[in-house]
């Protein structure tokens, strides 16, 4: 029987191990909590193996995570010591992540395999709320460094036909991501943001516009010139956290993203979710 075909998402991951620590301001990420913990029920059918790309691993080529049980990366610092136990004994998926190499490479994309990479916190923050049992196959798949867009789009491109086997492609990253405006934010108590406001919500809009009434090869265009869109390099100094969404709307191949993407503000700074199918 065919595989349901899955959708393909580009998803905020917000700041270090959040989900289990005191919040700075209580409420302020639940929105983001209940987003994730509602995805399943979203989806047209249980997945058969989740291929995540986070912002958090580049290599000199795409590279596919192969071990049969992933440890965990706590790749942060600075936080409490109980963040570092943090647990998501999901397996992992060889089998898949074979046949990610073998689509790459049919398309001229040079791959690579890590037998030893652990899931990063790109990876188990999204999948412990929505995956909280760890009971599918999960496996990560690399930036590659020099961050072009377009590689990244024909990535995407390549991988589509996973969709069609049932495996549930995740970009983890967030469509704003400047480490001075989130401290500045904060030192502010997320408020009289001012500029810091404008410019995320400015980017953001575009961003959202861009994927929600675009066609494909406009929407693609769009993501290839990025930083061209208004207040780009202001919220992206540097890209890795927009990377994933390239990834994600290269799979999407023809499908539309949703109308009423998942917006809400982390400390006081726009920020979005992207649906494609």
């Amino acid at each position: 029987m065919a595989e349901q075909r899955m959708p393909t998402l580009f998803v905020p991951h917000g700041g270090g191990p959040w989900p289990w620590m005191k919040p700075m301001a209580p409420g302020m990420m639940d929105p983001l909590r209940t987003y994730f913990e509602g995805l399943p029920a979203s989806l047209p059918a249980k997945p058969k193996a989740i291929l995540l790309v986070s912002a958090h691993w580049e290599e000199a080529v795409p590279t596919v995570m192969t071990a049969k049980e992933p440890p965990m990366l706590y790749d942060y610092y600075g936080f409490p010591e109980d963040t570092y136990t943090i647990k998501w004994p999901a397996p992992g998926a060889p089998e898949v992540a074979a046949r990610t190499r073998e689509l790459l490479e049919a398309a001229k994309i040079r791959t690579g395999a890590n037998a030893e990479r652990g899931f990063d916190h790109g990876t188990f923050v999204v999948t412990k709320l929505t995956h909280p049992q760890a009971d599918i196959p999960t496996f990560q798949l690399s930036l590659v460094r020099g961050l072009d867009p377009a590689a990244h789009l024909a990535m995407g491109r390549a991988l589509a036909p996973l969709r069609d086997e049932g495996v549930l492609i995740l970009g983890s990253g967030m469509s704003y991501h400047n480490m001075r405006g989130f401290r500045t934010a904060m030192g502010r108590r997320f408020q009289n943001l001012g500029s810091l406001a404008d410019e995320a919500q400015a980017f953001d809009d575009w961003l959202v516009e861009s994927m929600t009434t675009q066609g494909p090869s406009v929407r693609d265009q769009r993501l290839a010139e990025w930083a061209k869109a208004p207040s780009a390099r202001a919220c992206h100094p540097r890209e890795e956290h927009l990377l994933p969404l390239m990834v994600t709307a290269g799979a999407a191949s023809a499908d539309d993203a949703g109308s009423a993407p998942y917006r809400s503000p982390i400390f006081g700074l726009a920020v979005s979710a992207i649906r494609f199918g």
